[in-house]
């Protein structure tokens, strides 16, 4: 049984391109960090391989309330943070995300979904009353 859990967290007004890019690149986040999150390389009956896949399942949900959610889960030090931001999606490129977000006041970030993992029970408190996206 996995001890560990992750979810992304979607902000409810994302229209759904934006959450679809959103939910993609907090995965691609995740993968990064936490390697135990990919399984190995895999194969079919044939032997065709195929590449490992997030070895975990991953809820996605909504909530109109993504900055305070992020405030809660970054002060669980247990409890890996990811975050997407408008500020990351109105750039061209990651060096202007970069210049920009680092003259953005913490107030004035617009979160458009997050990637939490950790503890299962944390993350359970943390989420367990959110809605999946649908």
């Amino acid at each position: 049984m996995l001890t560990n859990k992750m979810v992304v967290i979607i902000a409810t007004d994302a229209p759904i391109g934006v959450a679809l890019n959103t939910a993609a690149l907090l995965g691609v986040g995740l993968g990064r960090h936490h390697d135990d999150t990919v399984g190995p390389d895999t194969a079919d009956a044939d032997g065709t391989p195929h590449t490992g896949m997030c070895a975990y399942p991953i809820p996605i949900l909504r909530s109109d309330d993504l900055g305070a959610l992020r405030a809660q889960a970054a002060a669980r030090p247990e409890v890996t943070v990811h975050d997407m931001h408008q500020v990351a999606q109105q750039a061209r490129t990651y060096d202007q995300m970069s210049s920009t977000l680092a003259g953005t006041k913490p107030e004035d970030i617009q979160y458009l979904g997050l990637a939490l993992y950790g503890p299962r029970s944390a993350i359970d408190s943390l989420t367990g009353a959110l809605p999946l996206y649908r």
